[in-house]
């Protein structure tokens, strides 16, 4: 009897313990003819899991770094694209990966078109009630300048060591003025145009940023700086700041700032948690 007690209890408390983890489906590579000048471009989507298009849903759109395609945040499993899958998987968000337009890309006028197209085909395809963007390197950057761009598009942003300032911004210019179709010098409009830190007044949506204070690839000090005016402005505004961070950001970073974009909320388990208390504006 008493091995009989034991076993109920047992079962009880696994019937009563938490449902595993959700999951996202298997990813599904989608091909499309862009609308600017009809070329073939890519995305990738993963869905969550038991997905029903009846209902609504929230997309989250991730943005590859610099030399890499829209397979970086699908398969690899360092740095923010596990977080993404995670925190993707978590909340049972659409997440979609494209290549926007190249792996030197920088969201140019070409990738920028490309991105507004695919949001607009996937609210047509789903029941899209949110869109959160983020992104590494250039992608940090990228999703940046998109969300400047396009900022009723987009209800949260995360940028993972990105830049805001394009005019400012030194590396990869042979890839950047290939994208924006010239030189700082020669349409510095276009520049400022794609650069964040000019327009503050329209990020009115959560904004979450991550630097590291040692990065040399896309140094932080333009980010701090878009940070410190919206914290001004009142803004929703976290900054996971890491005084000896490289390029690259942690997956616990990466899992408190998208976190943050998605419920306003930075995670009481979060290792970030004293350093985003610090930086943290208005939630």
């Amino acid at each position: 009897m008493k091995r009989f007690a034991i076993g109920m209890v047992l079962l009880t408390a696994l019937a009563c313990s938490p449902t595993h983890a959700q999951k996202l489906s298997e990813p599904k590579d989608v091909a499309f003819t862009a609308k600017c000048d009809g070329t073939t471009q890519r995305y990738v989507i993963m869905l969550p899991e038991g997905f029903d298009k009846n209902r609504p849903h929230s997309l989250l759109i991730a943005l590859h770094g610099h030399g890499s395609d829209r397979w970086q945040y699908i398969r690899y499993d360092r740095h923010s694209p596990p977080a993404v899958r995670e925190i993707a998987a978590k909340h049972r968000l659409i997440l979609v990966a494209p290549d926007y337009r190249a792996k030197t890309s920088w969201m140019g006028p070409k990738a920028e078109a490309d991105l507004v197209q695919i949001i607009e085909d996937l609210k047509r395809q789903y029941r899209i009630d949110k869109v959160f963007i983020a992104g590494g390197s250039m992608g940090g950057s990228s999703c940046l300048t998109f969300t400047a761009l396009h900022p009723d598009l987009i209800d949260g942003v995360a940028s993972f060591n990105g830049t805001a300032n394009h005019l400012e911004y030194e590396n990869f210019q042979e890839f950047i003025q290939k994208s924006y179709g010239g030189t700082k010098a020669e349409i510095p409009l276009e520049y400022k145009k794609r650069s964040a830190e000019y327009w503050p007044e329209r990020f009115t949506m959560p904004v979450a940023i991550t630097a590291g204070g040692l990065d040399k690839s896309v140094p932080p000090h333009s980010v701090m700086r878009l940070v410190n005016v919206l914290k001004k402005m009142n803004r929703k505004v976290l900054l996971i700041y890491r005084d000896q961070g490289p390029h690259s950001t942690t997956i616990d970073d990466a899992k408190a700032a998208l976190e943050f974009i998605i419920t306003g909320q930075t995670p009481a388990t979060s290792p970030s948690k004293e350093t985003a208390k610090q930086q943290r504006g208005n939630t």
